[in-house]
């Protein structure tokens, strides 16, 4: 299509805005499905309705005093998972959709809208060949919040069964590919001890669903 005249644009800029809408309506429903049967964990905050990421430093700072009443010491780690969006396994996402108890026509809506996707780079008068591009949810699309949250969230049921197994006195916060392990006792050294099992449990388990802690910026 050329782009000498202004015309030229409208149908482009018609599908984009027809395009974002119904993905908007599909996101929405999404995550009004996902939350109804409480599969998003209670703990990620950010990209979602009613869940700002502004919520994990007001329910950091209810955790902190709370402890300070009940003469506790608080210890943080916080942690970044490196190139999250870009990461998602296209061929894991459907396995999660379904056990998030979507039905099995939305499972294949996505199914076909995220796997075998190809991509092109053009350079002035050159063009690449096609890649597969089979990971990752484009960072700009309003369905990748939801998407991602959903993937995170699988991960996170996970985690927390395992620490509840162990005993772990600690608390999660999640806000979109920025973590928080949060723990409170009287000493340092059992906080301390407490922190580095759980951030090298939740290392392993990230790895095994294809993402990666950033270890230079914990």
């Amino acid at each position: 299509m050329s782009y000498d005249s202004p015309k030229s644009f409208r149908p482009i800029i018609l599908l984009n805005i027809l395009g974002k809408l119904i993905e908007k309506v599909i996101s929405d429903r999404l995550q009004f499905h996902a939350i109804s049967n409480n599969f998003i964990h209670q703990c990620q905050l950010g990209s979602l309705k009613f869940k700002a990421t502004l919520d994990t430093g007001i329910t950091l700072t209810h955790f902190i005093h709370t402890e300070w009443v009940r003469n506790l010491l608080t210890s943080i780690l916080a942690f970044y998972i490196s190139q999250f969006f870009p990461s998602l396994n296209h061929h894991l996402l459907p396995y999660i959709l379904r056990k998030a108890s979507f039905d099995s026509k939305v499972v294949h809506f996505l199914l076909n809208y995220l796997v075998s996707r190809k991509t092109q780079y053009f350079w002035k008068n050159f063009s690449s060949p096609l890649f597969n591009v089979n990971i990752g949810v484009g960072q700009g699309s309003v369905l990748s919040p939801i998407l991602s949250t959903l993937y995170l969230a699988s991960v996170l049921h996970i985690l927390e069964k395992h620490l509840k197994s162990l005993k772990f006195p600690i608390s999660m916060l999640f806000f979109v590919n920025n973590s928080l392990f949060h723990a409170q006792s009287k000493f340092f050294s059992f906080l301390n001890s407490l922190l580095f099992y759980s951030y090298n449990l939740a290392s392993i388990l990230f790895w095994k669903f294809g993402l990666t802690v950033k270890h230079s910026k914990t």
